[in-house]
């Protein structure tokens, strides 16, 4: 998944607005953004539609990175709910995956085993249940969240739109079957979309229902 993964951090900012909608995107995409460099040092790989990624995406890994994140966030912002959130966060990436991934996504390095239900076998189902949970997300994100200039609001759509297109093009034509390129572009466009995020929570305002929590900008 791809918008699948970002409108767990849309809900997330909406549900926890104390913390930066970049950081809640950091989080749900971070197993891919440690696949990326794996990808490029050639110790992951895909093959055809099928991955061997058990260092960045498999339970136990992402359980591990979650728990670091989360742990980090902790110690930095000395906010122990906010933390388990973004643990939270983290993990869905597995679960998703589960769902959208032919069978690939093991429980640990070394496990055989593969787990995946093949959402992206069908281009029209993918279209329907991850584009309806995105189009979800969005709606409850921007009932909630307002921007503060009419700048902010245009920047917002666009970014949305871009994404959108971006998750289009990629179930039609898949990955990049050079990993190198794959790993590189991919490092470059989720870093864009974290930055945007934190670009973004500067210039939306969401009611916080504890207003003098101390807020991550």
């Amino acid at each position: 998944m791809f918008v699948g993964h970002l409108s767990i951090g849309l809900i997330g900012k909406r549900a926890e607005p104390g913390i930066s909608l970049g950081t809640w995107l950091l989080a749900v995409m971070l197993a891919d953004l440690i696949c990326f460099p794996l990808l490029i040092a050639g110790v992951e790989y895909f093959h055809g539609a099928l991955g061997h990624i058990p260092y960045s995406h498999s339970l136990l890994t992402n359980v591990i990175w979650g728990a670091l994140f989360a742990a980090g966030y902790c110690l930095l912002r000395r906010y122990p709910r906010g933390a388990w959130l973004l643990f939270a966060g983290v993990l869905s990436h597995w679960v998703l995956d589960v769902i959208s991934h032919r069978p690939d996504m093991q429980l640990s390095p070394g496990i055989s085993n593969v787990w995946g239900l093949g959402l992206w076998n069908s281009v029209p189902a993918t279209l329907i249940v991850e584009g309806g949970f995105w189009l979800l997300a969005i709606i409850v994100y921007v009932r909630a969240a307002h921007p503060k200039t009419r700048a902010s609001h245009f920047a917002f759509w666009v970014g949305i739109a871009l994404l959108t297109l971006l998750w289009y093009g990629n179930i039609r034509r898949g990955m990049d079957p050079d990993p190198v390129r794959a790993g590189v572009g991919g490092l470059i466009l989720f870093s864009l979309v974290v930055a945007w995020g934190y670009w973004m929570n500067a210039r939306r305002r969401l009611p916080d229902p504890e207003p003098n929590r101390h807020r991550l900008r």
